[in-house]
């Protein structure tokens, strides 16, 4: 192998599953291969809904110990990206206060109103740019505030600074994950400090910051035992939110286009150099959070495949391509729901959710598998549709091509439905959007891959992207648009 190719570990924490990737990076080559995948399982407690953290760091070593087997055990640099809004708490003493609250458990229910009570949602959407959702990290120390172990706390680490923090002994707060928060401002991309003396929210809690490239420390000596890895490996901040990473690694030429990072969630937007911060981009549900070179990830939040996720586990897990196949031949749009309706977010039943939604809003309910999945996918390509739109009307910003990246590159007949509902060339790829972004953050740190720009022309020259063109007119698709905002 060439001395001017590098190898980083891309340790990539998804909701459901986590995963360490090696990537192996040269002036004009990249290439992915995966180390390890654990699951990630959350656990309820009678305190409530937790993330078992340990079991998730003990998969990152496992995984940094393969990923040193793939490379002679030597690494030029480790990075890592995960979900957003989540934390850690750590005592005087720098030692974890109980497992992180999970964001889909119930303790920031009715939160929001003591919120706005304070900071009217219209100025905190104006001073933040984040989009309303109930986990949002400021809603979860709102409602942790009178608890014993907030008090005890001297920092807050954001989940992927916890595992860095464990790994290393040092510190930070990474930006792209602390957009997240709703406590910075998009403009000065630095604390929004007025906001948080407000709310009676201490920013003394959260480590300095540090932005994507910045170093992070190196392995300590007890993990590089653990791992076999010949020291010193250093750890290097990545755009740590798993979204800013997917969005890095979306294979676009020019500023004309739109992106929608799929897996669990979809994440529906534009890249701009500013942030939109209107009332009616309030009113739309659009968030600002922020990306790598000064770019805003201008973006809604739809539930994604999460609903697909959850039946497909409540029926049993039947092989999802026959499924798909199954679904491909249902009837179009029969029916549809809000794939960004709250009353989703929780796990359980969501067939029997799906259909009740359907039944409440007049529609014939889906009753075979089958029938639910086509009812599923029509509705996140509708919203896909319904962000696009959005996104350009709010920005004031046309695009020509849709970018989809994750998880749901592997759906094709997703990929196909939001062409078709778009009335765009939908182009997707790469599935692994979010550790191939991590990857060429790290590679460009270490004086490869260049700049945005030259990181996507690495991509576009590297990696398999498959183009879905639309299919017929948009016009039952604004018919169905019309029929579920009339619900």
């Amino acid at each position: 192998m060439s001395a001017t190719v590098k190898s980083y570990a891309a340790v990539d924490l998804g909701a459901s599953s986590g995963r360490v990737m090696v990537g192996r990076v040269g002036p004009d080559s990249l290439e992915l291969a995966e180390a390890h995948r654990f699951p990630n399982r959350p656990v309820r407690v009678p305190e409530g809904l937790r993330w078992d953290v340990l079991g998730l760091y003990a998969g990152v070593l496992d995984g940094l110990k393969a990923a040193g087997a793939h490379c002679g055990g030597r690494l030029d640099s480790v990075g890592i990206d995960s979900w957003a809004v989540d934390y850690g708490l750590l005592d005087e003493d720098g030692a974890l206060l109980g497992n992180p609250v999970h964001y889909r458990d119930s303790r920031t229910e009715g939160v929001a109103d003591k919120v706005w009570a304070t900071v009217p949602a219209a100025e905190l959407y104006a001073a933040t740019g984040l989009q309303y959702a109930p986990f949002n990290t400021l809603y979860q120390l709102t409602a942790a505030r009178s608890t014993a172990q907030l008090a005890r706390a001297r920092r807050l680490l954001l989940m992927p600074d916890l595992l860095t923090y464990w790994l290393t002994g040092e510190q930070g707060t990474e930006l792209t994950n602390a957009s997240t928060t709703q406590l910075i401002d998009p403009r000065t991309r630095d604390w929004a400090y007025g906001l948080a003396s407000r709310l009676g929210i201490d920013l003394n809690l959260f480590a300095p910051l540090r932005r994507p490239g910045d170093p992070s420390g190196l392995l300590r000596a007890g993990v590089l035992e653990e791992t076999g890895l010949a020291g010193p490996v250093p750890v290097t901040a990545v755009g740590s939110h798993d979204t800013a990473s997917a969005v890095a690694a979306v294979p676009a030429s020019g500023e004309r286009f739109a992106y929608i990072c799929t897996g669990t969630w979809s994440l529906a937007g534009l890249e701009l150099d500013a942030p939109v911060l209107t009332e009616e981009s309030r009113a739309a549900n659009f968030t600002n959070e922020l990306g790598l070179d000064g770019t805003v990830r201008y973006l809604r939040n739809i539930m994604g495949l999460w609903l697909l996720q959850e039946c497909v586990r409540a029926w049993g897990d039947p092989d999802l391509g026959a499924l798909l196949l199954e679904a491909s031949r249902a009837p179009a749009l029969r029916s549809v729901v809000d794939a960004g309706d709250a009353a989703f977010l929780a796990p359980g039943r969501m067939p029997e959710r799906i259909a009740e939604a359907c039944r409440l809003s007049g529609q014939p309910v889906p009753e075979s598998p089958a029938e639910v999945t086509r009812c599923i996918l029509d509705s996140l390509a509708l919203a896909h549709r319904t962000a696009v739109q959005d996104a350009q009307r709010l920005a004031g910003h046309a695009v020509d091509v849709v970018h989809v990246v994750g998880g749901g590159t592997r759906n094709a007949l997703l990929c196909q439905l939001t062409a078709d509902a778009c009335g765009l060339p939908v182009v997707a790829g790469p599935t692994e959007a979010a550790a191939l972004g991590n990857v060429l953050v790290q590679a460009r740190a270490h004086g490869l891959a260049g700049d945005l720009a030259g990181m996507r022309r690495l991509l576009v020259n590297t990696q398999p992207l498959t183009r879905y063109e639309p299919r017929g007119g948009t016009e039952r698709w604004h018919s169905a648009q019309a029929r579920l905002a009339g619900h």
